[in-house]
């Protein structure tokens, strides 16, 4: 860790969070970190706040592999993406001090939009009617023409992600060693149109999904990347696959993902 010592503080706009990014700085400072003023400078970006504070983070640096993401709760429980509580910062300026230190890698979402526009997605990627209207859609599995899809919308999620959106249209909780993408409808029509699986399926970091706009569909709807909302009109084609870019964060003993996941719902 000694070439890693330039850090950066990304606070959520909370009461007196920024109070205690002023205490957070001041202890790097005492521990020979460099505090930088914008996140390109660092090699240590550091979020307070909660799991959407880390996400914005994430997005808000450009989906960065050669820096270390550490998440810092303000809140009574510790998050997903959130390792240490604002009380106990001492114990994490130590562990970041130290030479040696184990990293884990959260697979990232690529999106590709029309084959012009590319994004990134920590958690997931969703889309969405806007109004009051069903959207109809083509899916593909590499060149599979897999089903017709009339509904709401669909949940990708990264494994990270499947405890979040994707798990509350119940599908599964995915473990982040498994390079993977999972798919979930939003209340999908099933008649003799329209079938689809009716169920959450998980595709290998290997494949790419397609989904295709039918036309005269739903023209304007709205897509969620992680904790943000796009709207693009006139969609035809959404390209979804793993990329290979890799989110880099602390690996700490005894707190694994499944750690987290006993810790958030058990």
């Amino acid at each position: 860790m000694d070439q890693r010592r330039n850090v950066y503080f990304y606070e959520t706009r909370r009461k007196n969070v920024s109070e205690k990014v002023t205490e957070l700085k001041k202890l790097a400072e005492r521990y020979d970190f460099t505090v930088v003023d914008r996140s390109d400078q660092a090699n240590i970006i550091v979020s307070v706040g909660g799991d959407g504070t880390f996400l914005q983070a994430v997005r808000k640096s450009g989906f960065r592999e050669d820096c270390l993401y550490v998440g810092i709760s303000i809140f009574n429980d510790l998050n997903m993406y959130c390792d240490f509580h604002a009380s106990d910062t001492e114990s994490l300026i130590e562990l970041m001090s130290k030479a040696e230190l184990e990293v884990r890698r959260y697979p990232v979402l690529q999106i590709s939009v029309d084959q012009n526009a590319v994004f990134h997605c920590l958690n997931e990627f969703s889309i969405k009617s806007s109004i009051i209207k069903t959207m109809e859609m083509d899916v593909y599995i590499d060149d599979l023409h897999f089903e017709m899809f009339r509904g709401d919308g669909m949940i990708i999620a990264t494994p990270t992600g499947s405890t979040a959106y994707n798990k509350s249209v119940n599908g599964a909780v995915v473990d982040p060693l498994l390079p993977c993408m999972q798919v979930s409808e939003l209340a999908s029509l099933n008649n003799k149109r329209y079938r689809t699986l009716g169920s959450s399926f998980i595709l290998s970091g290997d494949r790419t999904l397609t989904l295709k706009m039918l036309k005269g569909s739903n023209n304007y709807p709205i897509m969620g990347l992680d904790n943000e909302a796009m709207s693009i009109q006139h969609i035809e084609e959404i390209k979804i696959s793993l990329s290979e870019k890799r989110i880099k964060t602390v690996k700490l003993k005894d707190n694994s993902f499944w750690h987290k996941v006993k810790r958030s719902f058990l």
